[in-house]
């Protein structure tokens, strides 16, 4: 489990470094003898000094915001750095730089089948975060290349879960096209569930592209065409068997004209006719009686 580690400054450490190995350079040149003699002690001492501050400052690390450094301690896991700052730690500590930044990821069109076996071209754009950074570190081998192979996994799953639409499944509650929050919100909580393990956070996941394939394409667009054609003219003969019924029966209340039944049958099909029809109608008059 990831574990914060709270370093020394590292302001602190840098000047009392560089001030040892200015003390260490002040040695060796006191220590370096006048002439062929044999160099003194403070010389070795110097050298000592300037060679160790040297390999303490490699234990100087800047940390940049949203940014963090996993310490490990020969293969052993000591703990993450996430203070911002110029921190100091063991310079024997091996640091494994992890953003912790807000990363977005468009995955590719995929070409998959839904799930009534149609195939559909889908993509998604996925906001993502490192949470645990122990997890992202030593879990798995490249937490990147995890994401984005598990991404297309979540996505190419959710397009085999539900219909592209609901002409061929009329009882779908949801569909990837009519979907929306609903289709968004499931592909959200899959990510989580199978990021986990690497220690991220999907912040959102929305569908960017969703389309039937180049092969099916025209053949399912006729298809809607046809269902929107059908249910306009559902509507149509609706709204005309209600106009004849009304013009029936205020004919009859006001007594306008007797009509028998076989003149109302005629009338309701000139009017079923009229209305019905995508043209408008040419009138004939008739200049006789009813039944001439």
């Amino acid at each position: 489990m990831e574990k914060i580690i709270k370093p020394t400054s590292g302001f602190l450490a840098l000047i009392l470094l560089l001030l040892s190995f200015g003390a260490g350079i002040v040695c060796i040149v006191k220590g370096v003898p006048a002439n062929e003699g044999e160099p003194n002690a403070l010389l070795w001492i110097g050298i000592v000094v300037v060679v160790l501050s040297l390999f303490l400052l490699a234990g100087i690390t800047t940390i940049n915001p949203n940014h963090s450094r996993v310490c490990v301690f020969f293969g052993k896991y000591v703990g993450t750095i996430k203070d911002n700052g110029l921190k100091y730690v063991n310079p024997l500590y091996s640091k494994i730089k992890i953003t912790l930044r807000a990363q977005n990821l468009e995955s590719s069109k995929l070409k998959v089948n839904d799930k009534m076996g149609n195939p559909i071209e889908i993509g998604a754009v996925i906001v993502w975060q490192v949470r645990d950074t122990y997890k992202a570190a030593f879990e798995v081998a490249n937490y990147d290349q995890y994401v984005k192979v598990q991404s297309e996994a979540a996505v190419r799953h959710l397009a085999n879960s539900f219909p592209y639409d609901n002409l061929e499944d009329e009882t779908a509650d949801i569909t990837l096209r009519d979907g929306a929050e609903k289709v968004n919100e499931i592909l959200e909580k899959e990510l989580n569930a199978r990021l986990a393990p690497a220690g991220i956070f999907i912040i959102e996941a929305r569908i960017s592209h969703l389309a039937y394939a180049a092969e099916i394409a025209g053949a399912m667009l006729q298809r809607q065409q046809a269902t929107a054609i059908v249910a306009a003219r559902t509507k149509i003969v609706e709204g005309a068997v209600g106009m004849v019924e009304m013009a029936l029966a205020q004919l009859a209340s006001k007594h306008i004209v007797e009509l028998d039944d076989e003149k109302k049958a005629a009338m309701v099909s000139n009017l079923m006719v009229v209305l019905c029809g995508e043209k408008a109608a040419t009138p004939v008059l008739n200049t006789g009686t009813l039944y001439q």
